[in-house]
């Protein structure tokens, strides 16, 4: 009898773990890296500093209310780590969700300048939020109204999957890269088509898509793994823009498929 007691908590465990695992990949391919919950950030909210990673776009259109905004990408990451490290609380870095690494690689980049208490919010803003509405900001306002998150299905009507994108693209389209340079490198989907403008480009953005706004032309809009246009998809909602379509999965499912 013990040793069947024994065998079912081991059975329990080992799919807690795979559950886990599928949940947060990023735990397995960075077990180096040290996590908060959302339990224990709330409880820990103000002993520590809140750092979102993510691109000063993302960071406007929904973030949590004390968080300062570092994006990963930052020529003066390190740096500006270190500044904000000076009085020793620990960090705290958070990206979009569960399968965002971008928090874990904040770790391992905050460990290469000398910070070492620095830690991963994994669960991301999306599950900040829905937990704690108090204590995050969506379009400048909080609480956050949980009717203005955008629904999967809300998302889904605007996808399109690479190769229907591909076809639906005409001579009166407007088709909009919005990669960051160092994930665009040399290498663009339509050259000489497309608008290459990061949303870390916010200003030139905001006005390239005002401008937008007057024609009647439909705009295509892919990044790279199909999780930037998301942010993107609030600011259109928001200045009253219905003709858009996002490419599903974005430049890495566009080369998956090409493969197949």
């Amino acid at each position: 009898m013990k040793g069947f007691f024994l065998l079912l908590v081991g059975v329990l465990l080992s799919g807690s773990l795979f559950a886990q695992a599928n949940s947060y990949p990023g735990r397995a391919i960075y077990p180096m890296v040290n996590v908060y919950d959302t339990q224990k950030l709330n409880q820990s909210y103000h002993e520590v500093i809140i750092v979102d990673v993510r691109s000063p776009f993302e960071f406007d259109t929904l973030h949590i209310n004390k968080a300062v905004n570092i994006p990963l990408n930052s020529r003066q990451f390190g740096k500006l780590i270190k500044a904000l490290h000076e009085d020793g609380k620990p960090i705290v870095f958070y990206c979009n969700g569960h399968r965002c690494f971008h928090s874990y690689k904040a770790v391992i980049k905050s460990r290469k300048v000398g910070i070492n208490n620095v830690f991963s919010y994994d669960s991301g803003i999306f599950d900040w939020s829905k937990a704690y509405p108090e204590k995050a900001t969506l379009l400048g306002i909080t609480p956050v109204n949980a009717g203005q998150i955008i629904s999967k299905e809300g998302l889904q009507e605007h996808l399109l999957a690479p190769a229907e994108f591909a076809l639906k693209i005409n001579t009166k389209s407007v088709i909009l890269d919005i990669r960051e340079p160092v994930q665009r490198g040399l290498l663009e989907l339509y050259p000489y088509r497309q608008v290459n403008i990061s949303l870390s480009e916010k200003a030139k953005l905001v006005k390239f898509l005002e401008k937008y706004k007057a024609s009647d032309n439909t705009l295509f809009i892919y990044d790279e793994g199909g999780t930037q246009v998301r942010w993107l998809q609030y600011y259109l909602i928001n200045i009253g823009v219905t003709n858009y379509f996002f490419m599903e999965g974005g430049v890495k499912k566009f080369f998956k498929d090409s493969k197949n």
